[in-house]
């Protein structure tokens, strides 16, 4: 045996003990089934580095995409070669973000982004995931308008991880819990760690976690408002998962919250009997993975 079967071996004997987990460096992606690609739909694995949180006045520095293809049940059946590139932003990147990212001023210096060549790489994927699509999709849409006109799912709240017996949702901790670890925080080794996690199976649903993702995205959900509700009951709403906008815009000064469509229902009845104390119509929006995760949701 050469070394690495060596290696294994040890690795094998250490987790037969029952004494010892052992996490495997992620190499590569080591899920691929096999499955028709002629039923299959192109699926990509988004994952960006910033100079900050803001979508609004902070940038992107680093974007990588992982393409692959998948069939109706959520198997991975092929994964393509990762777009990953540097950009310089317009202000020097602070050394807060360098710790956390490992990106230096000196490694961005005269790159940049060609938004016509992402919008080219995105343009035969089904669906866009990324692992906290919140944050990554408004910074995508704000860099290109491609990125607004595709579905887009979170590996991170659209699959029921404690449910399914994890005790967190962050990348690292999921990717442990998988079996493996891997060079973090530089964003084409997320994408690759997001879908090896993805592709695991759920110990409790017996399936793939992208199975459950696939679920979860296609299914509509409503966005409720809790317009002029009294600001004492304010624990109330954030008990219940009620979050608050206070953005002007075209969406109100309120709590609001996402309900699954076989929610809404109980929802407003929530709110007319905890919360307004009668019969109440709230402002309510179907939202699909074509405006979830956006602004302009």
């Amino acid at each position: 045996m050469d070394k690495a079967d060596d290696l294994e071996a040890m690795a094998g004997l250490l987790e037969a003990s029952g004494r010892y987990r052992i996490l495997r460096r992620l190499d590569g992606f080591t899920r691929i089934q096999e499955g028709d690609l002629a039923n299959c739909r192109r699926g990509i694995i988004l994952d960006l580095e910033t100079t900050g949180l803001d979508s609004r006045s902070d940038e992107i520095i680093e974007l990588a995409m992982l393409p692959f293809d998948y069939d109706p049940d959520g198997r991975v059946v092929a994964v393509g070669e990762a777009f990953s590139q540097l950009r310089q932003p317009q202000k020097p990147i602070t050394e807060e973000i360098t710790r956390i990212t490992g990106i230096t001023d000196a490694m961005v210096a005269g790159r940049v982004i060609d938004p016509a060549e992402v919008a080219r790489f995105i343009a035969p994927a089904a669906l866009i995931i990324a692992h906290n699509a919140a944050f990554d999709r408004r910074f995508a849409e704000a860099f290109s308008p491609a990125f607004a006109l595709k579905p887009w799912a979170c590996s991170m709240s659209q699959v029921d991880w404690q449910g399914e017996g994890f005790e967190g949702t962050k990348l690292a901790y999921l990717a442990g819990q998988c079996g493996f670890f891997y060079e973090g925080h530089r964003a084409e080794h997320d994408c690759l760690a997001t879908l090896e996690v993805l592709a695991t199976p759920l110990p409790e649903a017996g399936i793939s976690a992208m199975a459950k993702l696939l679920e979860t995205a296609r299914r509509p959900s409503w966005r409720i408002w809790a317009e002029g509700a009294p600001f004492e009951l304010k624990d109330v709403l954030k008990a219940r998962g009620y979050r608050w906008n206070g953005e002007a815009g075209p969406a109100p000064r309120a709590w609001y919250i996402d309900v699954d469509a076989a929610d809404r229902e109980a929802e407003v009845a929530f709110l007319g009997s905890e919360i307004y104390r009668g019969e109440v119509d709230p402002l309510m929006r179907k939202i699909t993975a074509f405006e979830r995760f956006s602004e302009r949701a």
